[in-house]
């Protein structure tokens, strides 16, 4: 199974998800999920390959494609997730940890079309189209924050938002 396919599957996510749990013991279960899936729900394909990770066919580089991005209702567009933590919560008596990733690291894989090093088209809309990039980071909060607050009603105990790339950023920024 790819990653994604693994994630809209509760059944086989609910058992990567218990494989730690059970086979190690740990202390807490984390949601087998991908940082990218909420931006599928917002209108933004995502694939993953092998060989180069994340792949966002159409990038988001201009207002107008900010203008285009969906709204999130996350039961009807991620209530597979959901689902998956609703399983795991049934199956486990320790702390389950659910997560998303950062609105800055967010915006770099729509923006970038993937992972960057460089990180020059997320800077470019930043400094050249600061509406645009605003609007973006209001549109990315407001699908997060739903979902988030989602998993914690499916039963997360704990939300940890994964910012990855913010690390590219001036202190300034």
């Amino acid at each position: 199974h790819g990653i994604l396919d693994i994630v809209k599957d509760p059944d086989v996510a609910t058992r990567v998800t218990l494989q730690p749990v059970r086979e190690l013991g740990v202390d807490a279960a984390i949601l087998f999920a991908d940082l990218l899936i909420p931006l599928e729900a917002m209108g933004v394909p995502v694939r993953i390959s092998p060989a180069e990770g994340p792949i966002i066919e159409r990038p988001i580089r201009t207002p107008e494609d900010v203008g285009r991005l969906n709204p999130l209702d996350p039961e009807r567009r991620l209530g597979f997730v959901l689902e998956t933590i609703r399983r795991v919560r049934g199956k486990i008596d320790v702390p389950f940890i659910g997560f998303a990733g950062a609105p800055f690291t967010l915006a770099s894989y729509m923006i970038e079309g993937g992972g960057s090093r460089n990180f020059i088209e997320t800077k470019k809309l930043m400094y050249q189209a600061p509406r645009a990039w605003n609007l973006l980071m209001q549109k990315i909060c407001a699908v997060l924050e739903p979902y988030l607050e989602s998993q914690v009603a499916a039963g997360a105990t704990a939300i940890q938002v994964f910012d990855s790339w913010a690390g590219c950023l001036a202190v300034d920024d």
